[in-house]
Protein backbone atom coordinates (compact mmCIF):
# COMPACT_ATOMS: atom_id res chain seq x y z
CA UNK A 1 0.00 0.00 0.00
CA UNK A 2 1.04 3.72 -0.89
CA UNK A 3 0.59 5.79 2.26
CA UNK A 4 1.61 9.27 2.50
CA UNK A 5 1.97 11.18 6.18
CA UNK A 6 0.77 14.51 5.94
CA UNK A 7 2.07 15.87 9.15
CA UNK A 8 4.89 14.06 10.60
CA UNK A 9 4.40 14.62 14.27
CA UNK A 10 3.86 12.65 17.64
CA UNK A 11 0.50 11.01 15.67
CA UNK A 12 1.29 10.97 12.22
CA UNK A 13 5.21 10.04 12.66
CA UNK A 14 4.25 6.96 15.01
CA UNK A 15 1.11 5.06 12.94
CA UNK A 16 3.20 6.09 9.59
CA UNK A 17 6.52 5.01 11.44
CA UNK A 18 4.53 1.32 12.14
CA UNK A 19 3.13 1.25 8.82
CA UNK A 20 6.66 1.77 7.34
CA UNK A 21 8.23 -0.87 9.55
CA UNK A 22 5.58 -3.69 8.07
CA UNK A 23 6.64 -2.73 4.86
CA UNK A 24 4.42 -0.68 3.15
CA UNK A 25 5.37 2.07 0.94
CA UNK A 26 5.86 5.30 3.23
CA UNK A 27 6.48 8.74 2.39
CA UNK A 28 6.90 11.43 5.25
CA UNK A 29 5.69 14.52 4.39
CA UNK A 30 7.50 17.36 7.18
CA UNK A 31 9.45 20.54 7.37
CA UNK A 32 12.87 22.24 8.48
CA UNK A 33 15.24 20.22 11.03
CA UNK A 34 12.21 17.83 11.43
CA UNK A 35 12.71 16.78 7.92
CA UNK A 36 16.76 17.25 7.53
CA UNK A 37 17.02 14.46 10.05
CA UNK A 38 14.46 11.76 8.67
CA UNK A 39 16.50 12.03 5.34
CA UNK A 40 19.91 11.68 7.10
CA UNK A 41 19.23 8.97 9.39
CA UNK A 42 15.83 7.77 8.81
CA UNK A 43 12.72 8.40 11.51
CA UNK A 44 13.41 6.91 14.82
CA UNK A 45 10.70 5.59 17.08
CA UNK A 46 11.00 5.12 20.94
CA UNK A 47 7.98 3.23 21.92
CA UNK A 48 6.52 1.44 25.07
CA UNK A 49 6.08 -1.52 22.37
CA UNK A 50 9.24 -1.75 21.01
CA UNK A 51 11.92 0.84 19.37
CA UNK A 52 12.40 1.07 15.84
CA UNK A 53 13.91 3.00 12.74
CA UNK A 54 12.47 3.34 9.38
CA UNK A 55 15.88 3.78 7.11
CA UNK A 56 16.10 4.62 4.63
CA UNK A 57 12.85 6.98 4.62
CA UNK A 58 11.23 9.01 1.88
CA UNK A 59 10.89 12.00 3.41
CA UNK A 60 9.92 15.53 1.39
CA UNK A 61 7.99 18.79 2.12
CA UNK A 62 6.40 18.97 -1.11
CA UNK A 63 3.77 16.76 -2.00
CA UNK A 64 4.12 16.86 -5.28
CA UNK A 65 7.08 14.91 -5.24
CA UNK A 66 5.48 11.69 -3.88
CA UNK A 67 2.47 11.43 -6.70
CA UNK A 68 -0.77 9.53 -5.90
CA UNK A 69 -0.74 7.35 -3.35
CA UNK A 70 -3.60 4.75 -1.92
CA UNK A 71 -4.05 6.49 1.57
CA UNK A 72 -3.26 10.01 3.17
CA UNK A 73 -2.58 9.64 6.95
CA UNK A 74 -3.61 13.64 8.49
CA UNK A 75 -1.38 14.03 11.43
CA UNK A 76 -1.63 17.71 11.63
CA UNK A 77 -3.69 19.54 14.28
CA UNK A 78 -7.39 20.34 13.88
CA UNK A 79 -7.32 24.33 13.23
CA UNK A 80 -4.27 22.88 10.19
CA UNK A 81 -6.94 20.83 8.16
CA UNK A 82 -8.76 22.71 5.97
CA UNK A 83 -5.20 24.12 4.58
CA UNK A 84 -3.58 21.10 4.71
CA UNK A 85 -7.12 19.54 2.17
CA UNK A 86 -5.30 21.93 -0.13
CA UNK A 87 -1.94 20.89 0.07
CA UNK A 88 -2.46 17.28 -0.73
CA UNK A 89 -4.22 17.67 -3.58
CA UNK A 90 -0.93 16.55 -5.66
CA UNK A 91 -1.61 13.43 -3.43
CA UNK A 92 -5.08 12.30 -4.32
CA UNK A 93 -6.01 10.13 -6.89
CA UNK A 94 -9.19 8.64 -8.27
CA UNK A 95 -9.17 5.92 -5.36
CA UNK A 96 -7.15 7.89 -2.64
CA UNK A 97 -8.83 8.15 0.57
CA UNK A 98 -7.87 10.35 3.48
CA UNK A 99 -7.88 9.38 7.13
CA UNK A 100 -7.76 12.07 9.30
CA UNK A 101 -6.45 11.57 12.93
CA UNK A 102 -7.29 14.76 14.57
CA UNK A 103 -9.00 15.52 17.99
CA UNK A 104 -12.49 16.96 17.18
CA UNK A 105 -15.56 16.16 15.17
CA UNK A 106 -15.55 18.24 11.56
CA UNK A 107 -12.32 17.18 10.22
CA UNK A 108 -14.08 14.19 7.67
CA UNK A 109 -16.69 17.08 6.83
CA UNK A 110 -14.19 19.84 6.19
CA UNK A 111 -11.93 16.88 4.00
CA UNK A 112 -15.00 16.52 2.00
CA UNK A 113 -16.17 19.83 1.40
CA UNK A 114 -11.94 20.54 -0.35
CA UNK A 115 -11.64 17.26 -1.76
CA UNK A 116 -14.76 16.04 -2.66
CA UNK A 117 -16.65 13.52 -0.41
CA UNK A 118 -15.35 10.18 -2.03
CA UNK A 119 -12.30 10.60 -0.78
CA UNK A 120 -12.78 11.38 2.71
CA UNK A 121 -13.11 8.89 5.46
CA UNK A 122 -13.89 9.44 9.08
CA UNK A 123 -11.30 8.77 11.98
CA UNK A 124 -9.51 8.90 15.38
CA UNK A 125 -6.95 7.51 17.44
CA UNK A 126 -5.68 6.85 20.84
CA UNK A 127 -1.84 7.52 21.71
CA UNK A 128 0.61 9.29 23.38
CA UNK A 129 3.32 10.97 21.22
CA UNK A 130 5.43 13.43 20.62
CA UNK A 131 8.19 14.99 18.41
CA UNK A 132 11.52 14.34 20.89
CA UNK A 133 13.77 15.81 18.29
CA UNK A 134 14.53 16.32 14.95
CA UNK A 135 13.56 12.90 13.31
CA UNK A 136 12.97 11.59 16.28
CA UNK A 137 8.81 10.46 17.98
CA UNK A 138 8.76 9.03 21.31
CA UNK A 139 5.45 7.38 22.18
CA UNK A 140 5.77 7.60 26.38
CA UNK A 141 2.07 6.46 27.15
CA UNK A 142 -1.44 4.40 26.31
CA UNK A 143 -0.38 0.93 26.29
CA UNK A 144 -2.20 -0.18 23.34
CA UNK A 145 -2.25 2.74 20.51
CA UNK A 146 -4.85 2.30 18.70
CA UNK A 147 -6.51 3.81 15.40
CA UNK A 148 -10.48 4.10 14.39
CA UNK A 149 -12.04 4.76 11.32
CA UNK A 150 -15.39 3.89 8.88
CA UNK A 151 -16.88 5.82 5.68
CA UNK A 152 -18.72 8.60 6.72
CA UNK A 153 -22.28 6.67 5.23
CA UNK A 154 -20.67 3.59 7.22
CA UNK A 155 -20.89 1.49 4.36
CA UNK A 156 -18.56 -1.51 4.19
CA UNK A 157 -15.42 -0.57 1.48
CA UNK A 158 -12.67 -2.67 -0.30
CA UNK A 159 -10.52 0.31 0.90
CA UNK A 160 -11.18 0.23 4.47
CA UNK A 161 -10.79 -3.63 4.48
CA UNK A 162 -7.53 -2.73 3.28
CA UNK A 163 -6.73 -0.48 5.46
CA UNK A 164 -7.47 -2.39 8.61
CA UNK A 165 -5.65 -5.12 7.39
CA UNK A 166 -3.02 -2.66 6.69
CA UNK A 167 -2.80 -1.59 10.23
CA UNK A 168 -3.38 -4.58 11.75
CA UNK A 169 -0.23 -6.26 10.44
CA UNK A 170 1.33 -3.52 11.30
CA UNK A 171 0.75 -4.55 15.12
CA UNK A 172 -1.65 -1.50 15.54
CA UNK A 173 -5.31 -2.43 17.36
CA UNK A 174 -7.50 -1.44 14.97
CA UNK A 175 -11.23 -1.49 13.87
CA UNK A 176 -13.53 0.00 11.46
CA UNK A 177 -16.48 1.81 13.19
CA UNK A 178 -20.39 0.60 13.22
CA UNK A 179 -20.92 4.59 12.83
CA UNK A 180 -18.03 6.69 12.82
CA UNK A 181 -20.16 9.86 13.15
CA UNK A 182 -21.07 7.98 16.78
CA UNK A 183 -17.18 7.22 17.46
CA UNK A 184 -16.00 10.62 17.08
CA UNK A 185 -18.70 12.35 19.06
CA UNK A 186 -17.77 9.67 21.82
CA UNK A 187 -14.29 10.89 21.71
CA UNK A 188 -15.40 14.13 21.59
CA UNK A 189 -16.84 13.85 25.27
CA UNK A 190 -13.62 12.75 26.63
CA UNK A 191 -11.41 14.83 25.33
CA UNK A 192 -12.79 18.09 25.19
CA UNK A 193 -14.04 17.32 28.83
CA UNK A 194 -10.28 16.54 30.26
CA UNK A 195 -8.70 19.67 28.10
CA UNK A 196 -11.76 21.96 29.32
CA UNK A 197 -11.03 21.20 33.18
CA UNK A 198 -7.31 20.93 32.53
CA UNK A 199 -6.72 24.08 31.08
CA UNK A 200 -8.72 25.92 33.05
CA UNK A 201 -7.80 24.67 36.39
CA UNK A 202 -3.99 25.14 34.59
CA UNK A 203 -3.34 21.99 36.92
CA UNK A 204 -2.59 18.40 36.20
CA UNK A 205 -5.33 15.87 36.37
CA UNK A 206 -4.30 14.14 39.62
CA UNK A 207 -4.83 17.89 41.12
CA UNK A 208 -8.27 18.75 39.91
CA UNK A 209 -9.56 15.49 40.24
CA UNK A 210 -9.06 15.02 44.04
CA UNK A 211 -11.75 18.91 44.57
CA UNK A 212 -14.52 17.55 44.89
CA UNK A 213 -15.98 21.13 43.04
CA UNK A 214 -14.05 20.85 40.10
CA UNK A 215 -14.89 16.99 39.60
CA UNK A 216 -18.73 17.67 39.65
CA UNK A 217 -18.04 20.51 37.36
CA UNK A 218 -15.74 18.00 34.62
CA UNK A 219 -19.43 15.89 34.91
CA UNK A 220 -21.37 18.59 33.60
CA UNK A 221 -19.10 18.95 30.75
CA UNK A 222 -19.24 15.42 30.09
CA UNK A 223 -23.32 15.43 30.62
CA UNK A 224 -23.23 18.31 28.15
CA UNK A 225 -21.63 17.23 25.26
CA UNK A 226 -23.58 14.23 25.30
CA UNK A 227 -27.26 16.22 25.39
CA UNK A 228 -25.44 18.24 22.58
CA UNK A 229 -24.75 14.82 20.73
CA UNK A 230 -28.12 13.33 21.23
CA UNK A 231 -29.70 16.84 20.09
CA UNK A 232 -27.57 16.47 16.68
CA UNK A 233 -28.80 12.89 15.96
CA UNK A 234 -26.00 11.32 17.12
CA UNK A 235 -27.03 8.06 18.60
CA UNK A 236 -24.04 8.10 21.51
CA UNK A 237 -24.91 5.65 24.26
CA UNK A 238 -26.03 6.50 27.51
CA UNK A 239 -24.14 4.34 29.37
CA UNK A 240 -20.17 6.26 27.46
CA UNK A 241 -21.59 9.00 29.70
CA UNK A 242 -20.72 6.78 33.07
CA UNK A 243 -17.81 5.72 31.16
CA UNK A 244 -15.91 9.03 30.45
CA UNK A 245 -17.03 10.53 34.00
CA UNK A 246 -15.20 7.37 35.45
CA UNK A 247 -12.20 8.08 32.84
CA UNK A 248 -10.22 10.39 35.13
CA UNK A 249 -9.59 7.99 37.90
CA UNK A 250 -7.55 6.09 35.08
CA UNK A 251 -4.96 8.78 33.97
CA UNK A 252 -1.68 9.16 35.56
CA UNK A 253 -2.15 11.76 38.54
CA UNK A 254 0.45 14.20 36.38
CA UNK A 255 -1.46 14.01 32.74
CA UNK A 256 -2.40 16.69 30.85
CA UNK A 257 -3.67 17.32 27.43
CA UNK A 258 -2.35 19.19 24.11
CA UNK A 259 -4.82 22.08 24.61
CA UNK A 260 -3.85 22.26 27.69
CA UNK A 261 -0.17 22.36 26.87
CA UNK A 262 -0.87 24.38 24.43
CA UNK A 263 -2.33 27.10 25.68
CA UNK A 264 -0.39 27.01 28.57
CA UNK A 265 2.31 27.40 26.84
CA UNK A 266 1.11 30.22 24.35
CA UNK A 267 0.91 28.24 21.33
CA UNK A 268 -2.44 28.22 19.05
CA UNK A 269 -4.57 25.53 20.28
CA UNK A 270 -7.75 23.63 18.98
CA UNK A 271 -9.82 25.52 21.34
CA UNK A 272 -12.37 25.93 18.33
CA UNK A 273 -12.22 22.14 17.07
CA UNK A 274 -12.67 20.98 20.53
CA UNK A 275 -14.72 23.38 23.10
CA UNK A 276 -16.04 25.70 20.19
CA UNK A 277 -17.76 23.10 18.13
CA UNK A 278 -19.90 21.73 21.22
CA UNK A 279 -20.89 25.25 21.36
CA UNK A 280 -21.92 25.96 18.09
CA UNK A 281 -23.36 22.73 17.59
CA UNK A 282 -25.64 23.02 21.20
CA UNK A 283 -26.60 25.94 19.64
CA UNK A 284 -28.23 24.93 15.71
CA UNK A 285 -30.14 22.65 17.53
CA UNK A 286 -31.29 25.02 20.74
CA UNK A 287 -29.32 23.98 23.33
CA UNK A 288 -26.95 26.48 24.99
CA UNK A 289 -23.61 24.14 27.13
CA UNK A 290 -23.29 26.95 29.56
CA UNK A 291 -20.39 25.48 31.16
CA UNK A 292 -18.25 24.98 27.79
CA UNK A 293 -19.55 28.97 27.09
CA UNK A 294 -17.39 29.59 30.70
CA UNK A 295 -14.47 27.81 29.70
CA UNK A 296 -14.29 28.57 25.98
CA UNK A 297 -14.64 32.64 26.94
CA UNK A 298 -12.42 32.27 29.81
CA UNK A 299 -9.35 30.34 27.47
CA UNK A 300 -10.81 32.71 24.16
CA UNK A 301 -8.01 35.57 25.58
CA UNK A 302 -4.98 32.90 25.72
CA UNK A 303 -6.06 31.69 22.19
CA UNK A 304 -6.21 35.23 20.49
CA UNK A 305 -3.30 36.25 21.78
CA UNK A 306 -1.48 33.26 20.76
CA UNK A 307 -2.84 33.86 17.50
CA UNK A 308 -1.49 37.60 17.41
CA UNK A 309 -5.57 38.78 17.58
CA UNK A 310 -5.74 39.94 21.00
CA UNK A 311 -6.51 43.53 21.43
CA UNK A 312 -3.86 46.09 22.64
CA UNK A 313 -3.49 46.97 25.83
CA UNK A 314 -4.92 50.52 26.71
CA UNK A 315 -2.26 51.35 29.23
CA UNK A 316 -2.31 53.01 33.02
CA UNK A 317 -4.77 55.44 32.98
Amino acid sequence: MRVAVFGTGGVGGYFGGRLAQAGHEVAFIARGEHLKAIRANGLRVDSLLGDFVVSPAQATDDPSQIGEVDVVLLGVKAWQVRDAARAIRPLVGAHTCVLPLQNGVEAPDHLAAELGSAHALGGLCGVISFVAGPGHIRHTAESEPFVTFGELDDRPSERTSRLLKAFLDAGVKTQIAPNIRVALWQKLMLIVSLSGIGAITRTPIGVWRAVPQTRSMYSEVVREVYSVARARGIAVPEEHVQTVDNWPDRLEPGATTSLQRDIAEGRPSELEEQIGVVIRTGREVGLEPAVHTFIYQSLLPCELRARGKAAPSAGPG
